[in-house]
């Protein structure tokens, strides 16, 4: 995917609790992603309603990626190479919209300092 990521903001209709309970039709592992996670995205108050898809295939994915693992060091062949890269890049995708690797918690609407911001914009002409 080429292009520009969009910036991550805080939303003021961001959870504000998490989601406790992970769906029992998710892997054990999801599950634990699950609850490693959401805390961190309602404190940042970036995940809504909305994103809630998108959290689930975020979880999903790495639950995947470390069944695969574990298949791969049981000797597995290369299909389960290739379906845990596929996994990891997907994980990897949706890690970065919602604001869960370092690029995208270092842009300035997701840190703290940038409610700071004096606002001044040096090519902002309106």
């Amino acid at each position: 995917m080429k292009g520009r990521k969009p910036q991550l903001i805080i939303d003021n209709g961001g959870l504000h609790k998490p989601v406790q309970a992970p769906p029992d039709w998710m892997s054990k592992e999801a599950k634990a992603e699950w609850r490693r996670v959401m805390p961190l995205l309602v404190e940042r108050r970036i995940l809504t309603d909305a994103d809630m898809a998108s959290f689930e295939n975020y979880c999903i994915s790495i639950g995947r990626v470390r069944q695969l693992e574990t298949l791969l060091a049981a000797g597995f062949d290369a299909p389960t190479f290739r379906a845990q890269d596929k996994a990891m890049a997907t994980a990897r995708l949706l890690a970065a919209e919602l604001g869960l690797t370092p690029v995208s918690r270092s842009r300035p609407a997701m840190r703290e300092d940038a409610a700071d911001d004096d606002g001044d914009n040096p090519l902002d002409v309106s």
